[in-house]
């Protein structure tokens, strides 16, 4: 219903400024109003097929919790990580795989027994498992490169070298004195 008002509005679909005669008007033009529709139908629809989408990986996901050796792909979706840290896992013997012809199984028990805690440190990116009991046995990273004039760095690629074990307690690093004093005497 039209009336002698004038009121000025700026259009919801194209943003442009124009005179509307009636209070409830939200669109400059026929054209304009059918635009917006078309786009509320096409968001909804995007809509409806992401949550089909997501639906369809929730039980895809159930039942891989369900079986008791995947493959390389299917701990990709069950874990949410990709192809090659997979791989950069088995290659470091963090994750137990087995190849039957051309396929690589991994049993379910391995990928669970990666999320639990371990007593001892296998290697330097194991830092902060483990807080040493007494620190008297044991160097931080800047005394050791002070005692033996080396730089923080060429430190550091020692340790990796030799796999040498890292202890982290609150932002200090610590690494035990024997193998340090071994390399170095």
């Amino acid at each position: 219903m039209s009336s002698n008002i004038k009121v000025k509005r700026i259009c919801q679909h194209c943003k442009k400024q124009f005179t509307a005669r009636t209070t409830v008007t939200k669109y400059c033009s026929d054209s304009c109003a059918k635009k917006a529709y078309k786009a509320r139908k096409r968001k909804k629809v995007i809509l409806e097929a992401g949550k089909e989408v997501n639906r369809l990986q929730e039980e895809e996901i159930k039942a891989l919790a369900n079986k008791d050796f995947l493959t390389i792909s299917e701990t990709c979706k069950l874990l949410s990580v990709s192809r090659w840290t997979i791989w950069r896992a088995i290659k470091t013997n963090r994750l137990n795989a087995a190849k039957f012809g051309r396929r690589t199984i991994i049993r379910r028990s391995d990928i669970e027994s990666l999320f639990k805690t371990e007593d001892t440190p296998h290697s330097t990116e194991d830092v902060g498992k483990l807080v040493p009991e007494r620190e008297t046995e044991y160097y931080t990273i800047s005394e050791a490169h002070e005692k033996f004039g080396i730089s923080p760095t060429t430190l550091r690629n020692i340790i990796a070298r030799k796999s040498i074990p890292k202890y982290k307690k609150g932002k200090k690093v610590f690494i035990p004195r024997k193998p340090i004093d071994d390399l170095f005497s």
